[in-house]
């Protein structure tokens, strides 16, 4: 079974990039730099493709990356992840373990206060629970994606023109096409902290970019769990803005999205 990385890096020294996240398997980095450049590196006896592009928007770089994969298994991941020595011996043996598995969501450490979810047990992920998941978390075995024609959003993340939400569409779009996905709490690495790319408050701007993702997430359930999501967090994120008028920016962004 052999283990490609797929990395997405903006303005990153690649040969600093592979050093620091230790990076030991062939892998396919995505550096939106400015310019257009190919270059391929061999790594501990490993190939690492590095495709530089001046576009931006991580939906796009995934996309880059996931079209030149050719792996058994791709494992998604960013320029702040430093990797486990044995991150590939882990990622195998999950497989091994569940052989029916086409995608498997694992651990990786992250500050606290940006914790979205920490797999405790072994389960399937459903739409119930795949919402909370970074792309970070995301290893999947390359067939299954093409079976799926699977691909990142263009309208959502870093440098696109709607925050956050593009991985929890992947996600949703990869239970759609039937794909069996399972939590494991395997950890194969550590978020090295920085300052979010998406994330500068809770203004109009969030509350009307997360109705426009609530649209395509929930479809009909966009409103009242647009509600429920405002009613959750209120201590957070209505200190400032009530509670009335955050929800009225998320149905100005779920309108939007509708095109109404």
């Amino acid at each position: 079974m052999r283990i490609q990385l797929l990395v997405s890096a903006v303005d990153k020294d690649v040969h600093a990039l592979i050093r620091q996240m230790h990076i030991s398997t062939d892998a396919v980095i995505v550096n939106q730099c400015g310019r257009y450049d190919y270059e391929e590196l061999a790594e501990n006896g490993h190939k690492v493709q590095v495709f530089s592009m001046p576009e931006r928007g991580v939906g796009l770089s995934r996309n880059t990356a996931l079209l030149h994969a050719g792996a058994d298994v791709c494992v998604f991941s960013d320029e702040d992840i430093v990797l486990t020595e044995d991150y590939e011996e882990k990622i195998r043996r999950v497989y091994e373990e569940l052989p029916d598995a086409d995608m498997i969501l694992v651990n990786v450490k992250v500050a606290p206060s940006r914790r979205t979810y920490w797999n405790e047990d072994v389960h399937r992920i459903t739409y119930r629970n795949y919402g909370r998941y970074p792309a970070y978390s995301i290893t999947a075995r390359r067939d299954a994606l093409l079976r799926a024609n699977a691909h990142y959003s263009l309208l959502f993340g870093g440098g696109a023109k709607y925050s956050n939400g593009e991985d929890s569409l992947f996600l949703k779009d990869c239970l759609k096409a039937g794909l069996k996905i399972y939590s494991h709490t395997v950890c194969i690495g550590e978020e090295t902290e920085r300052e979010s790319t998406w994330f500068n408050g809770y203004h109009e701007k969030f509350f009307k970019d997360r109705g426009v993702l609530y649209h395509y997430l929930y479809g009909r359930l966009a409103l009242p769990l647009s509600f429920r999501f405002l009613w959750v967090h209120r201590k957070e994120m209505c200190r400032q803005i009530p509670l009335e008028q955050a929800y009225a920016w998320m149905k100005d962004g779920v309108r939007e999205a509708k095109g109404s």
